[in-house]
């Protein structure tokens, strides 16, 4: 039988652990900005959830619970960033190639930009001004274009620009001054303006128009109708296949892989999600038994009336049970 006082302790503990929650969904959206992958940052933010119960005693109130689960995210995420290579995407790292050039190695998962659910990253509800930045923010682009930056200016332009902090709060929470906080935020704009990230549809949720798009798009590429498929993308759209970095952008180039080294995936079926502020579809490609298996994770971007770029993320045994994404489907 519990005694008053464990009672006591069990009810601040049940408090405690409902109060981290709260945090749970800006803390990994925080995160992936900061590190790149999904993964990642879940782990970031289980590591930033189990050092505040261990120094929660030490905690007294001196700052919000927020501001202090920020310092503790941060401090994780640098550390977790300390000596590791820069994530990207494959148009980040060469040329568009031809249809015909080979494939190549599969490079490590480090190598990438990954994926995210919108669930994980986005709030529910919430300011309609508020949540077109946190899909504007989170979009593969942008979170490729801040890899450029060293750890703290990204700490430093991701407080400051998109979580809207104040200076002297920033500072505080990096232990530093204005001034430097001031001058990191400045560094981090002119290399980020340098990568030249374009809006896209700047993160305003779907209207009739896209969801029409879309619609196109899914008809055309389950019936294989290249001339269809490529008429609905921009003459620049981009078609990327990680962990491989062959990248293509012609209609040319995209209609030949599609006829050719990509047939397998003629009679394939997509499954409709959402990843970084954008839509993305399962797809399953024919499988000889005659069911329907995991091919890829592809994120459809769209820019006015086209698609302007199209990511095929081919680890899916990883990324569909994140995406809720079954592995098989009845053909």
């Amino acid at each position: 039988m519990k005694t008053t006082n464990e009672g006591a302790e069990k009810l601040a503990a049940d408090e405690l652990e409902r109060e981290l929650e709260k945090y749970r969904v800006e803390l990994t959206a925080y995160a992936y900005r900061m590190l790149g992958s999904a993964f990642e940052a879940e782990d970031a933010v289980q590591e930033t959830m189990l050092r505040a119960w261990r120094s929660y005693e030490g905690f007294e109130g001196r700052a919000a619970l927020r501001s202090w689960l920020y310092r503790i995210a941060t401090n994780v995420c640098l550390d977790m960033l300390s000596g590791s290579q820069r994530r990207a995407r494959p148009m980040d790292l060469g040329a568009a190639r031809s249809a015909d050039s080979p494939l190549g190695d599969m490079l490590p998962e480090a190598t990438w930009i990954l994926p995210v659910p919108d669930g994980r990253v986005l709030p529910a509800g919430g300011d309609p001004a508020e949540l077109a930045v946190e899909r504007e923010t989170i979009r593969l682009a942008f979170v490729a274009a801040l890899q450029h930056l060293p750890p703290k200016q990204r700490a430093v332009l991701i407080l400051r620009e998109v979580l809207r902090w104040k200076a002297e709060e920033v500072a505080e929470l990096l232990e530093t001054t204005v001034a430097s906080v001031n001058s990191a935020l400045q560094r981090a704009r002119a290399t980020l303006d340098a990568t030249h990230v374009e809006n896209a549809n700047a993160g305003e949720p779907m209207d009739e128009e896209e969801r029409a798009l879309l619609a196109r798009y899914v008809e055309a590429f389950e019936q294989y109708d290249m001339d269809s498929l490529t008429a609905l993308l921009h003459e620049d759209a981009t078609w990327s296949m990680p962990p491989y970095e062959l990248w293509l952008q012609t209609h040319t180039d995209i209609r030949k892989w599609c006829l050719g080294p990509g047939i397998a995936c003629r009679g394939s079926r997509l499954v409709a999600t959402t990843a970084n502020g954008s839509a993305a579809f399962g797809q399953y490609k024919p499988s000889p038994d005659g069911s329907l298996e995991a091919w890829s994770l592809q994120v459809v971007e769209t820019s006015g009336d086209r698609i302007s770029g199209i990511c095929f993320f081919l680890d899916t045994p990883s990324l569909f049970p994140l995406f809720g994404l079954p592995l098989r489907l009845e053909g």
